[in-house]
């Protein structure tokens, strides 16, 4: 078995923390695109947008004015730290194409001492068409 370091150590009791934290929430803070809704709406949540600029064929979630969103994209997202809520139990959610970017940022995230966030398990090109046919843009 591998020895690890104290820095190894505190980052795999961060980890171990953060599973703790994921187990009280549905699908461990995986959630569609309703339920990130909600989150947005009722929660005071914020959205990342985290797709890399070579996935966003059109616009992106801030882009499209989705109310508290910002495009952080994913091969740049330590440039964009400073836009983070000082408030780590603000509730955050991740989104992209599949799935697999948001979900390495809402890790990212969590080491980062972020209790309440969330990874988008739908499209949000999907997310940001509902929201410009229901605000009337399209």
């Amino acid at each position: 078995m591998a020895k690890l370091t104290g820095f190894e150590q505190n980052v795999a009791e961060r980890i171990k923390e953060q599973i703790e934290l994921n187990k009280d929430k549905p699908e461990l803070g995986n959630v569609d695109l309703e339920k990130a809704i909600e989150i947005l709406k009722e929660a005071g949540a914020i959205l990342l947008d985290v797709r890399p600029p070579s996935k966003v064929t059109e616009e992106n979630a801030q882009e499209a004015d989705i109310p508290d969103s910002y495009y952080t994209p994913y091969n740049e997202f330590t440039d964009y730290l400073d836009i983070l809520p000082e408030d780590k139990t603000t509730p955050i959610i991740t989104a992209c194409l599949k799935g697999l970017f948001a979900s390495r940022v809402k890790s990212y995230l969590e080491m980062l001492g972020y209790e309440n966030v969330f990874a988008f398990t739908g499209n949000i090109d999907d997310w940001i068409a509902a929201h410009k046919a229901h605000v009337g843009k399209l």
